[in-house]
């Protein structure tokens, strides 16, 4: 089994920016892809950012392209989501997530979640 544990959220102020990471308890030669999603209250859980296991591939939700950016470390055991021009909408529960075979990054078809991290924006 393997163990995600996501740190850095936190409350920022609209505009303002956070870096969330997550590290995987286990050896990265059982993970593949890797991604970051949230939820927020009322709403179903939605993907924000994935990247592939080289980190040649990325995705970016709509609504996040071009503010937030998704890296994968060396060790191919951590993952970051860096977050800039933060907005109140991106207020939610951020989940790490891992995948133990090779899918495709853009879905929610995860085998492994972190337990989440609160991001609170304020305006």
């Amino acid at each position: 089994q393997v163990q995600l544990v996501e740190t850095g959220g936190g409350l920022v102020q609209a505009g303002g920016s956070l870096r969330l990471s997550c590290t995987a308890s286990r050896t990265t030669s059982s993970l593949y892809n890797m991604g970051w999603f949230r939820q927020a209250p009322g709403k179903e859980r939605e993907i924000v950012a994935a990247i592939s296991w080289l980190g040649v591939s990325t995705y970016y939700a709509g609504s996040v392209k071009g503010r937030f950016t998704i890296v994968r470390g060396n060790a191919k055991s951590t993952v970051d989501l860096q977050m800039n021009s933060l907005v109140p909408e991106d207020t939610a529960v951020y989940y790490c997530a891992a995948q133990s075979t090779a899918k495709p990054i853009a879905t929610m078809t995860y085998d492994y979640w972190g337990q989440g991290t609160q991001v609170t924006v304020s305006s």
